[in-house]
């Protein structure tokens, strides 16, 4: 028995649109066969995971607060996809990141420093996490060197030099010998939106990023330039577009954004470096990336699908006493339903024995 993928003579665009659709409902239905097999009620995680999280204002805000480094290191990953690069190691320059614009705080915590600080903190965010990144893009262009391996492989360094730092020479010394550094000080800390709002401003930096990323990828030379890159290698070398060039600055582009929303985040939502400043959202965002077929608009809406599951999977861990690495397993199962909608929708399935097509 021989199994072929045939490319469709014409792939319509509605089913295109739909695939994210059945992926994220064949996704549900296997969790929720998944949380059967292990005596929970499928309706009742289902109520715990979307229902209670849409139910009121509080845990919408805390939804869009969920969504925020997601939009952010996603956008900059579309970057990298549209090219036809592959960069896997957004959750390492988002460590960075955070790294970078959190020893700003510290450096400045006490002193009275004044408002520079956090835009120099946001600045030191995006500059560490662009230089993270370009050491992959830098080996790919110098070497040949597949920028899948060093950017995953980044990701345990940055990890592990997080750790290192605020296990030791940046730990708060009156934390109770806790692995963290001092509360930041309010002037390096994000302001909020306003009101009775829990919103902070990284909110409203993640929507101008995707405005912006949206204008230059649909209107701008340098955004058909990366669909020329990513779709028709040949004709963009012959066109005159350098790929190493194109590497080296969507790789910028994405580390910045991915050190951008680790600044955000600890700038905003938790106040501190700790170890435990991402529940993985550099990989997750590879998820949405896809889920939002690469287009900013479409991952801003992937990413609140996203921020829901990792809402929901807190809540189940409460209410169901469901294991925070089911949600994991989730995201996993919705990326393989997201890769075999997208190849069912472009390639046409073939099963035959010997020279005669059975099927």
């Amino acid at each position: 028995m021989r199994i072929e993928l045939l490319p469709r003579r014409n792939i319509s665009p509605v089913a295109r649109i739909l695939a994210p659709l059945a992926a994220l409902a064949v996704s549900f239905l296997i969790g929720g066969l998944i949380l059967a097999a292990m005596g929970r009620s499928p309706v009742g995680a289902f109520d715990v995971y979307v229902v209670q999280s849409l139910s009121d204002a509080w845990a919408l805000q805390q939804l869009a607060l969920k969504a925020t480094p997601l939009v952010i290191i996603a956008v900059g990953l579309s970057f990298c996809f549209r090219a036809n690069l592959w960069n896997i190691g957004a959750e390492g320059q988002y460590v960075v990141g955070a790294l970078c614009g959190g020893w700003v705080a510290l450096v400045t915590h006490g002193s009275d420093a004044g408002v520079w600080v956090l835009p120099a903190m946001l600045l030191a965010g995006i500059v560490g996490g662009a230089l993270w990144a370009l050491i992959a893009a830098g080996l790919k262009v110098a070497f040949g060197v597949s920028e899948i391996l060093t950017s995953l492989m980044l990701v345990y360094v940055a990890e592990y030099w997080l750790d290192y730092l605020v296990r030791g020479p940046w730990r708060d010394p009156k934390g109770f010998n806790f692995p963290q550094t001092v509360t930041f000080d309010p002037s390096a800390t994000l302001p909020m939106l306003g009101g009775d709002l829990t919103l902070h401003a990284g909110v409203a930096i993640a929507v101008v990023v995707v405005v912006a990323a949206a204008f230059i990828l649909r209107f701008s030379l340098f955004g058909y330039r990366l669909r020329v890159t990513g779709e028709a290698p040949r004709a963009a070398r012959f066109a005159g577009f350098s790929p190493a060039a194109t590497a080296l600055a969507v790789f910028a582009i994405s580390g910045g954004l991915a050190g951008l929303a680790g600044v955000i985040e600890v700038s905003g939502s938790i106040g501190q470096l700790k170890p435990s400043i991402s529940p993985g959202y550099g990989f997750t965002a590879i998820i949405v990336a896809f889920l939002g077929r690469l287009d900013p608009i479409g991952i801003l809406v992937a990413s609140l699908a996203m921020a829901l599951t990792i809402l929901g999977g807190e809540a189940a861990q409460i209410a169901l006493r469901v294991p925070f690495d089911f949600t994991r397993a989730f995201q996993g199962i919705l990326l393989i339903a997201i890769l075999v909608a997208d190849s069912l929708v472009t390639y046409r399935l073939r099963i035959s024995a010997g020279r005669r097509a059975v099927a």
